[in-house]
């Protein structure tokens, strides 16, 4: 009886099925034939097929010995089969580990092995899929969506013969994301318990019966898992793939669509407002309720036209894997505080010490501290060492530099590790940045220290220029002297590099370390 009335509760109640992951079983009772995803290539499939699948999907991992707890990878890119295995990981208890399916084959399996796999859900046009799982032998599962992977069953034969009701033992599965490893092997960002999101939240985000999601970043990265994944899946919306960037199909999906929420990084915005004016004028972007937006630091000039475009839709987040006390900031109140990421959170903590752990006073600079959960969150897998060093008391840092203002609002400055030294004078490039990326010709911009034999370090900017404009001296002095009319003397670089294309990561980051590194080859750079 107890397992029926469990049954009917998530049925009907978003919170009950939260809790036992069977959001997309509810949801798949209620509007079953209305579209859950919709693939890069018009693809669509309803809740009903997502819900059915997804029994598939445990009931085939169970049949293979996996139990609750037990490690599913996913290397795919952004099509339906990655939710139905996200999905099914969710409601048969399993904890899953999205790949970066761009990473090397050795990369790949260095992932596997270390997250403990037991399946692999990849897709053919992966080609690092089966070399990697040659290197993972824990692996007692391996599925290929789209085609055929050597020594992989196909997906939709390893599922066609399995029972698609709803299963009648849920148990809440979990996740664990890898971090960038910028500094070294990426590590898994381990919680004992799932993070279970509190329905409610959905209505005060704008969600609706009408609401369409858009996903144009990868699903496998934290912030689309989080802010289009699953916040679509909870609220039972459309989601919509894109399968690479491309700034007027973006806009074409949007009006096409109706799109009503998304989330996209900085450097998105900054292609979107380069589009010209009369590609813009082609489509409407009326149909937006909510643009969350986080993942790298945005210049306030830039989202100040993303607000005029868009209207005051916009909400701005800092959090990282690893959690934290999470700050969100909306249009309405950044445009009182441009620059900042929000106000100081009331329920967990965060303060800013300095090198020495004192706690520094409102708008000096220093790492920034988040407050652990009760419990004491999460760890780094199988990693002491690095979990420990990201601690003071109950307090952990992913790195990050800012200051708290006279009203508590945080703004961030950059990486500890991106921290220019000039003469023992503390310089941080995103402050740097953000001043020059306001100059017209300026596209886009990374500050870095480079060697210099009195000072250590000197200030330089690294600019990529918007099109219609080339490199000259003339130019570079321009862009210095603008600089100089804005910053103080001594964050002024004092030396400009043009380049055809930045380096960033997968979230939409430039990454300064590598922007860095060719000048500094045959030097030690001392932090």
């Amino acid at each position: 009886m107890s397992e029926v009335m469990a049954r009917a509760a998530w049925l009907t109640d978003p919170q009950a099925a939260a809790m036992t992951g069977m959001t997309t079983a509810m949801w798949a009772h209620q509007q079953p034939d209305k579209p859950a995803v919709v693939d890069p290539d018009g693809t669509v499939v309803t809740y009903a097929h997502l819900n059915a699948q997804a029994n598939r999907i445990v009931r085939l991992l169970r049949g293979a010995g996996l139990e609750a707890g037990d490690a599913v990878a996913i290397a795919m890119s952004n099509r339906h089969e990655f939710i139905e295995v996200w999905a099914a990981c969710r409601r048969g208890g399993f904890r899953i580990t999205p790949v970066n399916w761009h990473l090397t084959a050795d990369e790949i399996a260095y992932i596997l092995n270390d997250c403990e796999a037991k399946a692999l859900f990849g897709e053919a046009r992966v080609a690092a899929c089966a070399p990697a799982a040659a290197q993972a032998p824990g692996l007692r599962v391996k599925v290929a969506a789209g085609g055929p992977v050597a020594g992989f069953q196909d997906y939709d034969a390893a599922l066609a013969g399995l029972d698609g009701s709803d299963i009648d033992d849920p148990v809440l599965g979990n996740q664990m994301l890898y971090t960038s490893g910028t500094t070294g092997r990426p590590k898994g960002v381990f919680r004992a318990a799932p993070v279970v999101p509190v329905a409610g939240i959905y209505a005060l985000r704008g969600y609706d019966a009408q609401s369409v999601q858009l996903c144009a970043g990868p699903a496998y990265h934290a912030a689309p898992l989080a802010f289009d994944v699953s916040f679509s899946m909870g609220a039972g919306a459309t989601l919509v793939f894109l399968d690479k960037w491309d700034s007027e199909a973006t806009l074409r999906t949007i009006h096409d669509r109706k799109v009503s929420h998304l989330h996209l990084v900085p450097i998105m915005f900054q292609r979107l407002l380069a589009l010209p004016a009369e590609v813009k004028a082609r489509y409407s972007v009326g149909s937006v309720k909510y643009l969350i937006h986080g993942a790298a630091p945005c210049p306030p000039e830039v989202k100040h036209a993303m607000i005029e475009w868009f209207g005051p839709v916009l909400s701005e987040y800092y959090a990282g894997s690893e959690g934290g006390a999470g700050f969100q900031i909306d249009s309405h109140e950044w445009l009182k505080k441009p620059g900042s990421v929000g106000r100081r959170p009331e329920l967990l903590g965060s303060k800013i010490l300095d090198e020495a752990g004192a706690e520094c006073p409102p708008n000096v600079a220093g790492t920034i501290y988040h407050q652990l959960p009760p419990g004491g969150g999460f760890q780094y897998y199988k990693d002491e060492k690095k979990t420990e060093a990201s601690r003071i008391g109950d307090y952990f840092t992913m790195g990050d530099m800012g200051y708290f203002d006279d009203d508590g609002y945080l703004f961030l400055t950059g990486r500890s590790a991106e921290t220019i030294i000039s003469g023992g004078v503390n310089i941080y490039p995103q402050e740097v940045d953000n001043e020059l990326i306001k100059h017209e010709a300026v596209a886009d911009s990374s500050t870095v220290g480079v060697p210099h034999d009195e000072w250590g370090e000197q200030v330089k900017a690294v600019i990529l220029l918007k099109p219609g404009h080339q490199p000259s001296d003339a130019l570079a002095q321009e862009i210095l002297d603008f600089a100089r009319r804005a910053l103080p003397g001594f964050k002024v670089p004092r030396s400009l590099d043009f380049v055809t294309e930045l380096p960033r990561s997968e979230a939409g980051k430039v990454q300064r370390n590598k922007v860095r590194a060719p000048y500094w080859e045959g030097r030690a750079r001392q932090i």
